[in-house]
């Protein structure tokens, strides 16, 4: 796949000899943190998956838009943007499955909407994740931040699938017991973060355990920002809980952990999981105001300063020459935490895309991309390889010179060619998008065919056949015009297309899957929480 550059300034393509000679000149700060150049053959990978982050939320990307983000455009300028990237859901919790196991999310049971309060966990014990692949592959694996793809909560009740939205966050629950089904059950080595920022119990965990007992009620204080979690007044919480407090925190912990392992010869995995923008939209002091925009605004500038702590502990680590860094975002900006003031101030968080965080349409599940590999990646650049956040199993596999495991990673189809800027036959062509309601959209090409609900919202669609319409990304990016009408034999064959490639329970060539449930497009579901595929009729 060509490259295309950026018309961001590039950085010229380090040299081996240079990479060398920086190796050795250790810079001032690592020396100061007592860090040493790590000299592991594999790179170091570092995930930073912002929560509720448009594709136009880089200024770099969209040089129109109006939110400063100086550090992410400092990484446009030294790695690789990827223009037609997406998440397989354009919501929270099923982005991260896919993320971390390499498949769709949809062939699990949970077939709309994210983890509630207090559910069990999404991805099951015997699935190969990402990390545990790394791990195997002699990686130090972590996860900070949020996880939000649920836990075996301890208590009088056991955790369960409810229809119901957070039907038991006032349940009673055991914070002296270990909790399992979490990160450290799933491939990472170290956990530390918040399950959900704005869901009960409003405390930190580590590894499997709550590292302060939420021994209070939780009350939300208007002074720290807005779109805050009211309805869970009352739910269990830490002392002195502080909502502005979980994002620095979190910062000082992924930094803290990069100069940690800069330390050791074993590279590691790095899955550093945002809270934010996603509500509460908490900015600090430090950021309240500085956009002149709205609260929002502030936020994702911390969200860019954020990342920016990470890219730079790793570049003061003296670790930049092997570390991969990925930047993107598990859905787009969300619509209901100052969307209009944004759009008001001249600033479009989906870009020229149609829709928003939750939507099937290009804005719910577009996501920014960028990869950053000096000596490997060239600087300065853009690519239209399709990509899915389900490829990045397959893409550190080969980047680790292993093949993805057999029985796993279904939907997961390696970007690596890309990455270094050669042809990339094998990659991705196709694409399924799955919305908040449950919606799917097929993508082919150019081509992407829409199966939206019929009714005015999912109560009234349950059960029924879904609407199809059919878009031209290549000369209509807003999904303006339907031209089902015109071309029903393409229709036809996507359709046909999309059913098989659910039925085969993978998109992966040679390999034989199911899925967890029965899955339809062609009607709106009935539950949120499907019957599992033996219970299925």
């Amino acid at each position: 796949m060509s490259a295309h550059t950026l018309t961001t300034p590039g950085l010229m393509k380090r040299s081996m000899v240079l990479g060398f000679v920086c190796f050795l000149l250790v810079p001032l700060a690592a020396l100061q943190a007592g860090d040493s150049p790590q000299t592991s053959a594999k790179p170091n990978i570092v995930v930073i998956l912002a929560d509720d982050f448009g594709v136009g939320d880089i200024q770099a990307h969209y040089p129109q838009n109006k939110i400063p983000t100086p550090h992410l455009d400092r990484l446009v300028r030294q790695g690789r943007s990827f223009t037609d990237a997406h998440t397989s859901s354009a919501v929270c919790s099923p982005t991260r499955y896919g993320l971390l196991t390499g498949r769709y999310n949809w062939r699990t049971r949970l077939q709309e909407w994210v983890l509630a309060a207090y559910e069990p966990p999404l991805i099951a014990a015997d699935r190969p994740t990402l990390p545990g692949f790394l791990r195997q592959h002699g990686y130090h694996t972590a996860c900070v931040g949020k996880w939000h793809l649920g836990w075996e909560w301890p208590g009088p009740q056991p955790s369960r699938m409810m229809e119901k939205a957070n039907g038991q966050a006032f349940l009673p629950w055991d914070f002296t017991q270990s909790i399992t089904g979490g990160p450290t059950d799933r491939g990472f080595d170290y956990y530390f973060g918040v399950d959900v920022p704005n869901f009960p119990p409003f405390t930190y965990i580590e590894n499997d355990r709550v590292v302060t007992l939420p021994s209070e009620k939780f009350q939300p204080d208007p002074s720290e920002g807005v779109v805050l979690p009211g309805q869970f007044a009352g739910a269990p919480a830490a002392p002195e809980w502080r909502l502005q407090d979980i994002l620095p925190e979190l910062t000082r912990r992924a930094v803290r952990y990069v100069h940690d392992r800069a330390k050791e010869q074993q590279p590691f995995f790095l899955y550093f999981s945002l809270t934010s923008p996603h509500e509460p939209i908490v900015p600090t002091e430090d950021f309240q105001g500085k956009s002149g925009i709205a609260p929002i605004a502030d936020f994702v500038m911390q969200t860019d300063w954020s990342a920016g702590q990470v890219v730079e502990a790793i570049d003061n680590a003296g670790l930049a020459e092997n570390t991969i860094i990925v930047f993107t975002a598990d859905n787009g900006h969300s619509h209901y935490t100052g969307w209009q003031q944004l759009v008001a101030a001249g600033h479009h968080p989906s870009g020229p895309y149609r829709g928003h965080k939750g939507d099937i349409w290009e804005g719910g599940h577009r996501v920014p991309l960028v990869v950053r590999w000096p000596g490997h990646i060239e600087a300065g650049t853009s690519s239209e390889q399709l990509v899915c956040l389900t490829d990045l199993f397959a893409t550190c596999a080969e980047v680790v010179g292993a093949e993805p495991p057999a029985s796993g990673a279904e939907d997961s189809l390696s970007f690596l060619p890309a990455l270094l800027g050669k042809p990339n036959s094998d990659g991705r062509s196709t694409l399924v998008s799955h919305s908040n309601f449950g919606e799917f959209a097929y993508r082919d090409g150019p081509w992407k065919l829409v199966f939206r609900m019929s009714g005015r919202n999912l109560a009234e669609s349950r059960g029924k056949p879904t609407v199809a319409e059919f878009y031209r990304l290549d000369t209509d990016v807003g999904e303006v015009t339907d031209l089902a009408a015109r071309h029903p034999e393409v229709v036809e064959r996507m359709a046909n297309d999309l059913r098989t490639l659910i039925d085969r329970g993978t998109s992966r060539p040679g390999q034989k899957s199911a899925n967890d449930t029965v899955v339809r497009f062609e009607a709106t579901q009935t539950e949120r929480w499907a019957p599992a595929r033996q219970e299925a009729n």
